[in-house]
């Protein structure tokens, strides 16, 4: 139960990765034609707005993990700034018969296809040709390929071809996957937003409840959750908005009531500054959906992001 609500509280970037409306943050459309239909998650985040939070900022800092890192590193190779060429990240992990959990990311900005081609031309970087679209080597093992002018795909050669077979007509889009695209309505105007869809969420109920999530009833629960979305701002402090849906009411305060003993328990061993954190957390149902909502203004959140609840979790 301690790690479900670490990760309510510290709210990371992590992979759930894991990511200020100050604007809206919808996802590109060129996303939308290579994300598979048997998508687990998608990850939006909106590095314009990102960059207009030092709190934002220093959250991205802390807790960068390793495989963004290396991405960030991979743009820049290539000649594109991630802190002032890139407006949108996209990430979508989704599954396939054959090799288990693929994962893509879409970056779009204000970088230009033709610059970056040039570079790879004057370093002899060869293309390798699939369908329509050249796909060029990145470092840290990626490839990437253009869909337009300022959108660029990366991944590895597997799931770059499972993308571009998806936009290609060869299957399926994430279009097709209404257990998914219903939820991005509700959250894509966030500085960082996901959906995660039915298996992907009973996995992480079952290891962030922790002990709870071995119980009989909860097992015969976990069965009526269908998926969940989150997302998470910064243009006033931190704000953060998860819905677990379910498919009956029953369900969701049945969660509901798991996460607000969990809260209970956690004050009896907080912190000062934890205990203000779980003060800002409210949890409830509304009709089918689980929903937890934290608030904390600039100051609460980066003395949160110093206590030790934070630091294990981040690490």
């Amino acid at each position: 139960m301690n790690k479900f609500l670490a990760m309510l509280l510290t709210l990371t970037l992590a992979f759930t990765m894991t990511a200020t409306t100050l604007m809206a943050s919808p996802m590109v459309s060129a996303a939308r034609t290579v994300i598979p239909s048997d998508v687990q998650q998608i990850i939006s985040v909106d590095y314009r707005t990102l960059k207009n939070s030092d709190t934002a900022m220093a959250l991205k800092a802390q807790v960068l993990p390793d495989n963004l890192k290396e991405l960030e590193s991979a743009l820049r190779g290539v000649g594109i700034n991630p802190d002032k060429d890139l407006e949108s990240l996209t990430f979508a992990s989704f599954r396939t018969a054959k090799q288990g959990l693929k994962m893509i990311g879409v970056a779009s900005g204000s970088f230009s296809a033709k610059a970056v081609l040039k570079k790879m031309t004057v370093q002899k970087v060869k293309p390798i040709k699939y369908h329509d679209s050249s796909i060029y080597p990145m470092s840290g093992g990626m490839n990437m390929t253009f869909l337009d002018d300022s959108t660029l795909l990366f991944g590895d050669n597997s799931a770059l071809q499972a993308a571009l077979n998806a936009r290609d007509g060869y299957t399926t889009t994430m279009d097709a996957n209404s257990e998914v695209t219903d939820m991005i309505g509700s959250v894509e105007a966030g500085t960082v937003w996901s959906v995660l869809d039915q298996q992907g969420t009973q996995n992480m109920l079952i290891s962030a409840l922790g002990d709870a999530g071995k119980l009989a009833d909860f097992d015969t629960v976990k069965k009526h959750v269908l998926g969940s979305r989150y997302a998470m701002n910064f243009d006033s402090g931190v704000k953060f908005d998860m819905d677990v849906v379910a498919s009956d009411s029953v369900t969701a305060a049945t969660l509901s009531s798991l996460v607000k003993a969990g809260v209970l328990y956690k004050k009896m061993t907080a912190t000062p500054t934890e205990k203000i954190a779980l003060e800002n957390m409210t949890v409830n149902s509304d009709g089918s959906n689980l929903q937890m909502h934290f608030k904390a203004d600039d100051k609460e959140f980066q003395n949160l992001m110093h206590s030790q609840l934070f630091a294990a979790v981040s690490k």
